[in-house]
């Protein structure tokens, strides 16, 4: 109870500030201070590393944020505030996997969250790096040239970015938790590197992208700058960014879940 207490005042305190901030929308408010809340069920190790997590996150969206709006102004929808499907989509299989964990005491399940966090930042540090200083990225699939921000597109500054993100939450949470700190941390930079490659694949190839008939851009903004409404034209219409998002945090966590029984950690 005590745990519970101590997560649900830390939680509620962080989200209120970044409500404030207007870095969470209110139902992006809420989902965090759930998260919260379950991750410190769990175990405030696991909370502590969300946590660290989410300022790091937040740190770099907030880092040359005028610049990033303007290279990615014709590709990325406005606003920063994240919401509640986003939210879920960064934090919600980690938060899972970590309950899991605590339940059955079984190390692959710690390893499978921390790959799927480990994803998650990856993914964000690469994009947030990669749109102010990567330049021009190119399709992780055809490598061919794309707008700035557009998903699928990678530059070697994001990679850069990316392997650090992962290898951020790989280090901290080995360190947090009862495991050994060396293959753990290695096999979940791995696994959330691999997530986020993932992440890049997926935006390439499934997630849907828009067209603005009077400008001939392709873009995510359902209406372009100038005003038109951009049309569906390529990819699955359903699979959005966020759900692209969520299936890279699963894809860092089997990967993880594989490689910790491949190796035995």
């Amino acid at each position: 109870m005590i745990r519970l207490l101590v997560g649900a005042v830390a939680a509620g305190a962080i989200a209120g500030i970044a409500r404030h901030r207007a870095l969470l929308s209110a139902s992006g408010q809420w989902t965090a201070f759930a998260l919260g809340v379950l991750a410190a069920a769990a175990g405030l190790a696991w909370a502590a590393l969300l946590v660290a997590f989410f300022v790091a996150a937040t740190s770099l969206t907030l880092w040359g944020a005028d610049e990033k709006l303007r290279l990615a102004e014709r590709t990325v929808p406005r606003g920063r505030e994240r919401n509640a499907l986003q939210v879920v989509a960064n934090g919600g299989v980690y938060v899972l996997l970590a309950l899991l964990f605590t339940r059955a005491g079984d190390a692959r399940w710690a390893l499978g969250a921390l790959g799927a966090l480990g994803a998650a930042s990856a993914d964000t540090w690469s994009t947030e790096v990669g749109t102010l200083l990567g330049g021009a990225p190119r399709s992780i699939a055809t490598a061919r040239a794309l707008p700035i921000g557009m998903s699928g597109g990678v530059t070697v500054a994001g990679l850069v970015a990316g392997l650090g993100g992962a290898a951020f939450v790989g280090a901290i949470g080995a360190a947090f938790l009862p495991l050994p700190w060396a293959p753990a941390a290695g096999l979940a930079t791995a696994a959330g590197f691999a997530g986020s490659v993932g992440d890049s694949l997926l935006g390439a190839t499934l997630q849907s992208k828009r067209y603005c008939d009077r400008c001939n851009e392709w873009t995510e903004r359902r209406v372009h700058p100038c005003g038109y409404r951009t049309r569906h034209r390529a990819g699955v219409y359903a699979v959005t960014n966020d759900v692209v998002n969520l299936l890279a945090t699963v894809v860092g966590a089997v990967i993880a879940l594989v490689l910790a029984s491949y190796v035995g950690v």
